[in-house]
């Protein structure tokens, strides 16, 4: 490997977890962004050099860059890197490169689940003492960290994108296939069929004979892959190699069973809501299983896992008013995390979806409204915001206000976050939960309440 790479938009939680893991192993490493972060802060105390805003003088002699599949061609830095005559790497290159060690490299994909999955698997490796590397999409609230490198560890963990195809560079030795559904649509052009061509026929069927494929068999996507019958399957409802039973939710927690081809392994006892955190909590110890982990001394760490960042996350509480922050941005996710709602008995839930890129909106139009339709009882409130674009251009009739006309039950609140925080704090009440959907600058929604709460304090 290179000793010296350049990060353009260093920033966000996929690239500078790359970087982390770099600076961990004594690279060097510089990078850019349009603006400061935690991250950004986290990757100076590392030793990191970052610069405030993209220019052709950020970019150092001899390094490699790296880029993500948001960066333009018009970008100063990468013009710049071009002219120099600099090796470019996309952002899933530089991960190809650090998975192929001598570590057991577990990665986990699919549409839904896949920084759950991988930061669950690093969670539990890293409580029961195993020492994991990984790199992961989100924040693992107890270690604050999307990154870590541990020289010692047998396992590199981590999650698979593809979002823009990218997934058939890995090689990993234990994947898992969480789900598969129509997403990513400007890349997917023909849905699921192509989710499914590119996982069967660019990815699964290229890697080692010796790899170890686990297959969410419940899944209606994930259960179409040509070579299913051949893999090592999962699920509730369907027999499965692995399966989780005696389920009982309960009111902030969930226990199951796992079994082993009708073996009991071992209890488990979580504290995400829903069915489809039973399902990734599934995911994480099969795979453990297989890698030949004793998933009995494991599993009793799976109660101490609050989720990852964006994942369900409280962020705020004031007033009798709790603020919780998810990723959610396609219908499935979003029917899930109202589905989990429902344990929240006897409080109002108003949840503020915000749209993620016109395509996505676009395309899935009818599949956003079946997903926030009649998911909520009738006390509770849907707020819908403008679309964030992600970078892209907008499509003429495809608006947040349209949509929320024809969703019907719904509330349209204009204006970036903090607008939406003004408008919608006087009608909040006590024993309130707000839920802020999207993986856009709702993220932004517990904050911009408070701030909202203590200007009016101070009139």
């Amino acid at each position: 490997m290179s000793k010296k790479y350049h990060f353009i938009a260093i920033g966000g939680v996929g690239m500078s977890g790359l970087a982390k893991y770099l600076l961990q192993q004594g690279f060097e490493v510089s990078g850019s962004d349009i603006s400061d972060s935690k991250y950004v802060k986290q990757l100076r105390e590392l030793g990191g050099q970052i610069s405030i805003g993209h220019s052709a003088e950020n970019v150092p002699d001899g390094a490699i860059v790296v880029v993500s599949s948001a960066i333009r061609e018009t970008n100063p830095e990468l013009i710049k890197a071009k002219e120099l005559g600099l090796k470019i790497y996309h952002r899933s290159d530089l991960l190809k490169e650090i998975s192929e060690s001598d570590k057991c490299f577990i990665g986990f994909s699919g549409t839904h689940g896949k920084t759950t999955t991988s930061g669950l698997c690093s969670y539990l490796l890293a409580k029961s003492g195993n020492k994991p590397s990984f790199v992961v999409g989100g924040i693992i609230p107890e270690y604050n960290t999307n990154a870590e490198y541990n020289e010692d560890g047998r396992n590199f963990i981590a999650e698979l994108d593809e979002s823009d195809g990218t997934i058939v560079k890995y090689r990993p030795n234990i994947v898992v296939v969480n789900n598969l559904e129509a997403d990513h649509l400007d890349h997917y052009k023909n849905g699921l069929k192509d989710v499914l061509y590119t996982f069967d026929e660019l990815f699964l069927s290229e890697l080692d004979k010796d790899t170890k494929i686990l297959v969410n068999i419940d899944d209606n996507g994930a259960k179409q892959l040509k070579g299913v019958n051949g893999y090592i399957t999962y699920g509730i409802d369907n027999n499965a190699d692995y399966m989780a039973k005696n389920i009982d939710y309960n009111f902030g927690y969930t226990t199951f069973d796992v079994y082993s081809k009708g073996e009991f392994l071992t209890s488990a006892k979580i504290i995400l809501p829903g069915k489809h955190n039973v399902y990734n909590a599934l995911a994480v110890l099969s795979a453990l299983s297989v890698d030949g982990y004793d998933i009995k001394e494991i599993a009793p760490f799976s109660e101490t896992f609050t989720g990852m960042g964006r994942r369900f996350q409280k962020v705020e509480e004031f007033d009798g008013i709790t603020v919780y922050d998810d990723y959610a941005h396609h219908p499935t996710e979003i029917k899930s995390t109202l589905s989990a709602m429902k344990s929240f008995t006897n409080k109002q839930v108003v949840a503020v979806f915000q749209p993620h890129r016109y395509t996505r909106l676009q395309s899935l139009w009818n599949e956003f409204i079946d997903a926030l339709h009649n998911v909520l009882s009738d006390n509770d409130r849907i707020i819908v915001t403008d679309v964030y674009a992600a970078s892209e251009d907008e499509i003429v009739g495809v608006n947040s206000e349209k949509f929320t006309k024809e969703l019907g039950n719904a509330e349209y609140l204009s204006g970036d976050i903090s607008d939406v925080a003004r408008k919608l704090l006087p009608t909040l009440k006590e024993n309130t939960i707000v839920i802020g959907l999207g993986a856009g600058t709702i993220t932004n929604l517990g904050k911009e309440l408070k701030t909202a709460r203590e200007e009016i304090a101070c009139k």
